[in-house]
């Protein structure tokens, strides 16, 4: 079920150029942090990368039930079933599972979202109107959708407040063989997997939430009249629980703790995997994740850089937009141009931080970022040449030549064309 609510709005040039001037000093700070991520990002690179080999050439293999304090302090790769002894309990709906890591309750409630469409028409003299479709519909969502902030609250009314939330309960002591987790490994174990409420459960967990009826469904309690036919603020609350599995983990033996472990080069190594990995399969994932991490930030400082550019010389736009056709072209150029930007800073960011640790790929990026540069600088000339002096070729008989009296003053001149023609003929 969904409707729609149509606002069409008006703005006038001299509030767009306010507006551009004020994003453009947003699109100033955005290019300032885009500098400070690429730079940060590649010295995070770069140290990790250090840290995993430095890992990868001292760690020590060893049998998870059995402690051996000739590696207490150090680097050591082990794998096993990550298990616990304790009981987890939820006591507002009385659900007890035992031996389990991590119990979870997750909370859904069944509310109004808006969606907002907009299309914006430029008119002579730089104003503008703006057509925006609201659509609302009915979804269910884990967080509280606040329904006051709607375009059009009326009939589309979500509930205040979440009569139930969602929560989490973890075991304090998991243990591989011998060996206790340390926390940050124990929220590394997260292959939930969803736990069936039978009706046992569902007897000791009559509690007065609301007006609403709590019953089974498929598993799962549901708060409302009737499941197939949900209404606003009825909600589905199911369990989650993750089972006891086998890990490979590569940390620092602190007495019969695993816990992280610095490396000289400043960098933390805790490394863990579902399954039997073994260790260089361990560390190569991990030179593998690192590569990926780093051109995700990356491509989002470059992303940063470009829209920082755009917001920049959007200002030229809103000049331009007293004719529309005109306001699109500068638009387009301009994109172009902050794209090139964009590209060429980020390179130079990133030559600048490798040239700090491996200056030939610092290098490189700065050639690559010449290059970019030259070429934004070299195609508005090369147009404006040949608009300017456009290259006119003119062929010439033998004949012709013969028939031309030679010319004493120039004849350094004449076997030149004579030249010419051998080439254009061969």
């Amino acid at each position: 079920m969904s409707d729609s609510y149509t606002v069409v709005t008006h703005g006038l040039w001299g509030g767009h150029l306010k507006n551009a001037l004020f994003a453009a000093v947003v699109g100033f700070l955005l290019c300032w942090g885009a500098f400070v991520l690429l730079f940060w990002n590649e010295g995070r690179a770069v140290q990790r990368a250090q840290t995993l080999d430095r890992g990868a050439r001292i760690v020590n293999p060893i049998n998870a039930n059995q402690i051996y304090s000739i590696y207490e302090g150090k680097l050591v790769y082990l794998s096993g079933k990550a298990t616990t002894d304790e009981t987890l309990i939820d006591d507002m709906f009385g659900v007890t599972v035992s031996n389990v890591i991590k119990l979870r309750r997750v909370v859904e409630m069944y509310q109004w979202q808006e969606r907002q469409q907009s299309e914006t028409r430029e008119k002579w003299g730089g104003d503008t109107e703006t057509v925006t479709t609201y659509t609302y519909r009915k979804i269910w969502s884990k967080n509280l959708i606040e329904s006051s902030e709607f375009k059009q609250p009326q009939g589309h009314l979500n509930p205040s407040f979440m009569p139930v939330e969602g929560n989490l309960f973890i075991a304090e002591l998991v243990t591989i063989g011998k060996f206790t987790l340390s926390s940050s490994l124990v929220e590394n174990l997260n292959n939930y997997q969803h736990l069936p409420i039978n009706n046992e459960t569902l007897g000791t967990s009559q509690i007065q939430l609301s007006e609403k009826k709590i019953h089974l469904n498929y598993g799962s309690y549901y708060m409302g009249e009737n499941p197939a036919h949900p209404k606003t603020g009825d909600l589905r609350i199911k369990f989650e629980v993750v089972l006891p599995a086998t890990i490979s983990v590569v940390a620092l033996q602190s007495n019969s703790y695993l816990t992280a472990y610095t490396t000289e080069a400043g960098g933390e190594i805790e490394l863990f995997e579902y399954g039997v990995v073994d260790v260089q399969t361990l560390f190569k994932n991990a030179q593998w994740n690192n590569v990926i991490n780093t051109w995700i930030l990356r491509l989002a400082g470059f992303v940063m850089m470009f829209l920082g550019l755009l917001m920049i010389f959007g200002v030229l736009g809103i000049l331009a937009a007293f004719i529309p056709f005109l306001g699109y072209i500068v638009g387009l150029i301009s994109g172009f141009i902050a794209f090139i930007l964009a590209l060429a800073l980020s390179l130079i960011t990133i030559a600048l931080a490798w040239l700090f640790y491996r200056p030939l790929l610092g290098i490189i990026f700065f050639f690559i970022a010449a290059e970019l540069l030259f070429l934004l600088k070299w195609v508005p000339r090369s147009q404006s040449t040949q608009n300017t002096n456009p290259e006119q070729p003119v062929f010439e008989s033998q004949s012709v030549l013969k028939s031309q009296k030679p010319n004493l003053t120039s004849e350094a001149v004449v076997p030149q064309k004579v030249n010419d023609l051998e080439a254009i003929k061969f």
